[in-house]
C-alpha cells in the first residue's frame, strides 16, 4: 500500500514538475493532481525536494539503460543504430522525463550532479572506451567518442524537448507517430555515414 501511494505520488509530481519546473511546482499542485490531501502526501514525502530527487534517481537509471545496452562484442553499426533507435523511443515514450531531465540540466543539476559525476561519467567513460576500440580496429572513423554520444543525446531528445516545434514545422501531413521513424532513418544515415571508415587508396 505505501508503495503503491509513492507511485500515485511520483507519477502526478512527474506531471506537476514536467510543466512548471521545480521551483514553479508545488506539494499543493502535486497533492491535488494525485487526488489526496496535502497531509496525506506529507506523510509519505515530507519535502518537495524527496519527492524530486526521488524522481531524479529512477529516471537516471531509465536514461542509463539504452547505453548500457550497447555491446563491446556486437557490430559497431548495429550497437550504434540500435543505440539512436532506443533513445528515439525514449523521447515518443518519455516525454515528461526529458523535459524532467533538461530542467534539471538547466538549473545546473542540483539535485543529481553527485550522480551525473559518478554514475553517468562511469558509464559514459566505459561506452567511450568501447567506441575507440571499434577506432583502433578500423571498425568506425576515428573521433571524439564523448561528443558522439552527445551528439546522439542532444539529437534525439530534441523530439521530446521540442516535440510541439517538431510537428508544428512538419504540419499534419508528416506531424504524426510517423515522425519517429522518420527521425530514425534519418539520424542513422547523419551517424553511420559519418562513422564509415574512408576506403584507402
Amino acid at each position: 500500500m505505501q508503495r503503491e501511494k509513492q507511485d500515485i505520488i511520483l507519477e502526478a509530481a512527474l506531471e506537476v514538475f514536467s510543466v512548471h519546473g521545480f521551483r514553479g511546482a508545488t506539494i499543493d499542485q502535486i497533492a491535488e493532481v494525485a487526488g489526496m490531501s496535502k497531509p496525506n502526501l506529507l506523510y509519505y514525502f515530507p519535502k518537495k525536494e524527496e519527492i524530486h530527487r526521488r524522481l531524479m534517481s529512477e529516471l537516471l537509471v531509465t536514461w542509463l539503460a539504452p547505453l548500457e545496452e550497447m555491446r563491446a562484442d556486437g557490430d559497431p553499426f548495429v550497437e550504434i543504430r540500435s543505440y539512436i533507435r532506443r533513445k528515439l523511443e525514449m523521447a515518443r515514450d518519455f516525454p515528461r522525463q526529458s523535459r524532467l531531465f533538461a530542467n534539471e540540466m538547466l538549473r545546473g543539476a542540483p539535485h543529481i550532479i553527485d550522480m551525473l559525476e559518478v554514475d553517468l561519467k562511469a558509464l559514459v567513460d566505459e561506452k567511450a572506451q568501447v567506441l575507440m576500440a571499434w577506432m583502433d580496429q578500423g571498425k568506425i572513423s576515428r573521433t571524439d567518442p564523448y561528443h558522439l554520444i552527445f551528439s546522439i543525446w542532444a539529437t534525439t531528445q530534441h523530439y521530446a524537448d521540442f516535440d510541439v516545434q517538431v510537428r508544428a514545422i512538419l504540419g499534419k501531413g508528416r506531424g504524426g507517430e510517423g515522425r519517429f521513424e522518420d527521425a530514425a532513418r534519418y539520424l542513422e544515415q547523419l551517424f553511420l555515414h559519418g562513422l564509415t571508415p574512408k576506403a584507402k587508396g
